[in-house]
């Protein structure tokens, strides 16, 4: 068993930052089909040590309430190179939440059918990338500080 943990790309994620300050302090308009990075959101990576994997299972913790959206960035962006476009994102996206009235003990729900998909992606794109990105986007009060997400893999045989 394998478990990697997401982590934040606090350089992209400013590097992106300052893209979208730039357009609006020139009055410059973003690329037909550039997607800029939100004020809620951050880009995460997983970093693969590992490039035959299974997809086992999901691990996250996310304490208070609030909503997080994972979106899978696509093998073909180059940050170092390219704009960000909309057509690199991947489906489905990974969304948990726990809901303002429940308690803050309660599970966190997801769609896990959706989950699973995304794990199971998640492996395949391994395959290719030792360097996978994503845009984490926090919503309803959920905060970067309090989540913890990791998936767990299994080494194919």
């Amino acid at each position: 068993m394998l478990v990697l943990e997401f982590k934040e790309d606090r350089a992209l994620t400013e590097m992106m930052r300052l893209r979208v300050s730039s357009l609006q302090r020139t009055g410059q308009k973003r690329q037909d089909g550039e997607r800029l990075l939100l004020p809620h959101e951050a880009v995460y990576r997983l970093d693969f040590s590992v490039q035959d994997l299974n997809f086992s299972r999901w691990y996250f913790s996310l304490s208070g309430h609030g909503r997080v959206t994972i979106t899978g960035i696509s093998q073909h962006w180059t940050p170092d190179l390219t704009n960000l476009m909309t057509r690199q994102l991947l489906e489905p996206i990974g969304t948990f939440w726990r809901n303002a009235e429940d308690a803050e003990d309660s599970p966190l729900k997801c769609l896990e059918a959706d989950m699973q998909e995304f794990g199971e992606r998640i492996a395949e794109l391994a395959k290719v990338r030792k360097v996978m990105y994503f845009l984490f986007a926090f919503k309803d009060g959920a905060e970067a500080a309090n989540l913890s997400c990791s998936v767990e893999f299994s080494a194919e045989k």
